[in-house]
C-alpha cells in the first residue's frame, strides 16, 4: 500500500549544546569542547524530518517570530506540510544543555518556553481526518485536546516524560486510555507504573488499555511489550556519535514512517518499526542537531535497517549445531 499520512504535534526549539573533550591526561578532569548556539531541534522538527523519508506528514508546533522561514521551506521540501505550525509573536522555545563525556547523561542549564508557554494546537480542517498521529512530549491536556479534534484516527501513538508523569498524572492516566502505543524511556516506566522491574512495569503499563509499549533504552537498544509477547532490538553500534539529542525523537519518527506504509498494525508492523526507528536514530547522532536526518531518504534507511537486523541473525544450521553439542 502507499503510505498514509502522519499527524506529528511536538515542539519546534532552539537548542544550545555543550559537548565534552577529553583531556590528553586522563588524571584530569575533562574540559569543555565544542558548543553550538541556535541548533534547530525540538520533538515536532526532529520526528517530522525523519518520517517525512516514509511517508508524508503534517506539523502541529509552534515557532517565534525569530525562527527560520528557512527550516520550514526545508521540511515542506521533504514533503512536510506545515500549515499547521504556528508563527507568534515573540522567542522561540529555546533549550540548552551540557553532555557528560559518555555522550549519554546530560545537564540541562537553562529551558525558556517563550512562546511554546501558551501553545494550543490548532488543527487545519483538512488535518482532522490523518490516519495515523504522533503525540510528542507536550502537556497530556493538549495531547487529549489534539485527540478530540480529529476524526478517528486508526493509530495513535504519544510520549511524555517525567515532568507530566509527577505533575499531571490523572489527566496522563485519561490519554493512556486513549492510546494505541506508548513509546517512553526505562526510567519514565518504572515511574508511570511504580514497579523497578521493567518486564513487571510494562505487564502494569499495558493494563490501560495500549495495545503495544515500546521502553527506549538509548545505547542499549529498545524493548517492545505487545499481545504477542516481548521483542528486543539492539542499537547500531557506531563509532562516529556526534550528538544525542533527538534520537528518540527520530525513533519515533522511523517507527511511525513505517506505520504508515502497513495495512495493519500488529505486533510484526510494530517489531519491524521498531528497527526502522532504531536505524533512524542511528543516523540523528551521527550529526549535530537535524543534520543526520535532514536529508534522508527511504533507500539509505533501508540499508541502515539491513545492518540492525544483521546484529541479531543467527544461521538456523549454526544454531542447532549448537544446542546440540
Amino acid at each position: 500500500m502507499s503510505a498514509e499520512s502522519i499527524l506529528i504535534v511536538g515542539s519546534m526549539a532552539f537548542d544550545d549544546l555543550q559537548f565534552p573533550r577529553p583531556t590528553p591526561d586522563p588524571a584530569k578532569p575533562t574540559k569543555l569542547g565544542t558548543s553550538f548556539r541556535d541548533v534547530i531541534g525540538g520533538s515536532a522538527t526532529y520526528a517530522a524530518m525523519t518520517a517525512a523519508a516514509l511517508a508524508p506528514v503534517r506539523a502541529i508546533a509552534v515557532v517565534g517570530d525569530d525562527f527560520p522561514e528557512s527550516v520550514l521551506e526545508q521540511m515542506r521540501a521533504r514533503g512536510v506540510d506545515t500549515d499547521g505550525v504556528q508563527r507568534a509573536e515573540g522567542k522561540t522555545f529555546r533549550w540548552s544543555g551540557r553532555y557528560h563525556p559518555d555522550l549519554v547523561g546530560r545537564d540541562t542549564l537553562d529551558t525558556q518556553l517563550n512562546v511554546f508557554a501558551d501553545f494550543r494546537p490548532d488543527l487545519p480542517q483538512s488535518y482532522r481526518q490523518t490516519p495515523l498521529v504522533l503525540l510528542g512530549n507536550i502537556h497530556p491536556a493538549l495531547q487529549i485536546q489534539v485527540l478530540d479534534a480529529m476524526d478517528s484516527p486508526r493509530f495513535v501513538m504519544a510520549d511524555t516524560m517525567n515532568f507530566w508523569i509527577e505533575g499531571e498524572r490523572d489527566t496522563l492516566d485519561r490519554l493512556l486510555g486513549r492510546l494505541d502505543a506508548l513509546v517512553i524511556n526505562d526510567e519514565e516506566a518504572r515511574l508511570l507504573s511504580g514497579e523497578h522491574n521493567i518486564a513487571a512495569a510494562a505487564k502494569q503499563l499495558l493494563k490501560s488499555g495500549l495495545d503495544h509499549l515500546v521502553i527506549k533504552r538509548g545505547e542499549h537498544g529498545a524493548l517492545y511489550f505487545g499481545k504477542e509477547g516481548i521483542f528486543a532490538c539492539p542499537a547500531l553500534p557506531l563509532a562516529d556519535v556526534a550528538d544525542p539529542t533527538g534520537a528518540g525523537d527520530c525513533f519515533a519518527g522511523g517507527l511511525m514512517g513505517y506505520l504508515a506504509t502497513q495495512a495493519h498494525i500488529d505486533d510484526g508492523a510494530m517489531r519491524r518499526g521498531i528497527v526502522h526507528g532504531t536505524a533512524a536514530a542511528s543516523f540523528c547522532v551521527q550529526a549535530v542537531g537535524t543534520g543526520g536526518v535532514r536529508q534522508l531518504d527511504e533507500p539509505s534507511l533501508s540499508s541502515r535497517v539491513a545492518e540492525v537486523y544483521a546484529l541479531c541473525r543467527i544461521e538456523p544450521e549454526a544454531l542447532a549445531e549448537r544446542c546440540a553439542s
